[in-house]
């Protein structure tokens, strides 16, 4: 049976953003709350923007080398309840109100088999998180990176838990992506905008019905 990939749009900073992104048919939006980012949101804003959502379209908190707990603690009060991290070490997390997804940058084998050892040891645990984001790995960045992750290793995920696909995604290579990899999710954020922290309507629109299109 087909399964419709899902379309997160990552880094949205405004009311415009949200609008852009709701209009085009996204499933989620991801708040970014790394202070080195260019497409930082303060908590305030972004809990304003959560609460304006409309029903099944997720809101998305994202993370930097933060503990989940340090996270709830941030998003205590917001309607967020998904907590995306990068970096640092991935957690074992029992699910619940908070679902979790750790966020790995990959070029290679070995990368996708530290994945798997994770997985591993939260089937072990009883642990499993909600997702796993595979973003392509650039030295020194957090997601954003604009690099592709491994598409031809990932084609062969057969892990019992989501793949969200992430890494210089655009509306020009996404639908390859969606029907190489064929992930549960694909995640944009510089692939929609026109400058870094602004982002493109037009972009998001050509996205959306790209990956609708595969």
């Amino acid at each position: 049976m087909n399964q419709r990939v899902r379309v997160k749009i990552c880094g949205v900073r405004s009311e415009e953003d949200v609008v852009a992104a709701v209009a085009a048919g996204a499933d989620a939006v991801g708040f970014n709350f790394y202070p080195q980012s260019p497409r930082f949101i303060d908590p305030n804003t972004a809990a304003e923007l959560a609460r304006r959502l409309p029903p099944f379209v997720e809101a998305v908190g994202v993370f930097v080398r933060t503990s989940v707990e340090a996270a709830r603690r941030a998003l205590a009060g917001t309607a967020i309840r998904v907590i995306q991290v990068h970096g640092g070490e991935p957690e074992l997390i029992e699910r619940g109100l908070w679902r979790y997804v750790p966020a790995f940058a990959a070029r290679d084998e070995g990368d996708l088999a530290g994945v798997k050892d994770y997985l591993a040891r939260c089937r072990a645990a009883g642990a499993p998180p909600s997702a796993v984001l595979v973003d392509g790995h650039a030295p020194g960045l957090h997601g954003g990176t604009g690099v592709a992750a491994p598409w031809e290793l990932l084609a062969e995920w057969a892990e019992d838990v989501p793949l969200i696909l992430a890494g210089g995604l655009t509306p020009e290579n996404v639908a390859e992506a969606a029907r190489r990899v064929r992930p549960y999710a694909v995640d944009v954020a510089g692939g929609v905008e026109a400058s870094p922290g602004h982002k493109d309507a037009d972009k998001i629109r050509r996205f959306v019905e790209a990956v609708r299109g595969a």
